[in-house]
């Protein structure tokens, strides 16, 4: 999954993205605007993050992501999941924290292609370019 990072036509859904500073959906989505990656902050409470628009769900996106990833409690990862798999959006990186018992669980159950507990601004990107 994180060789997906490297293609130039990947989308990645960042669930949870936010204006906040210090908040890893933040974090995460503005790293990986700044090495390229094409990004769509999804939150249902927001309109915009740094800038860009922000849909209040994955169904709401204007193109299926190649990758949900996924910055929020285990208590909202459950719900996203569901969303994912009624989508079809099966590939899914779910960062540090958001994942409990039930999450392994169901990603097993409806095999999902899944990347837990890893944060996905920690692989090298080769490639740096606008977002798309």
């Amino acid at each position: 999954m994180i060789a997906l990072l490297d293609l130039p036509d990947t989308v990645v859904a960042v669930v949870g993205a936010t204006d906040h500073a210090a908040k890893y959906g933040g974090i995460i989505y503005r790293d990986l605007r700044a090495k390229g990656v094409t990004v769509r902050a999804v939150n249902p409470y927001r309109d915009t993050v740094a800038g860009d628009p922000c849909w209040r769900s994955l169904a709401d996106l204007p193109e299926a992501p190649t990758i949900v990833n996924i910055v929020v409690p285990p208590t909202r990862t459950l719900a996203v999941l569901e969303e994912c798999s009624r989508l079809g959006l099966m590939t899914v990186w779910i960062q540090p924290g958001a994942a409990d018992d039930a999450v392994h669980a169901y990603l097993e159950d409806l095999g999902f292609t899944a990347l837990v507990d890893a944060c996905i601004m920690v692989p090298r990107l080769t490639r740096t370019a606008g977002n798309g």
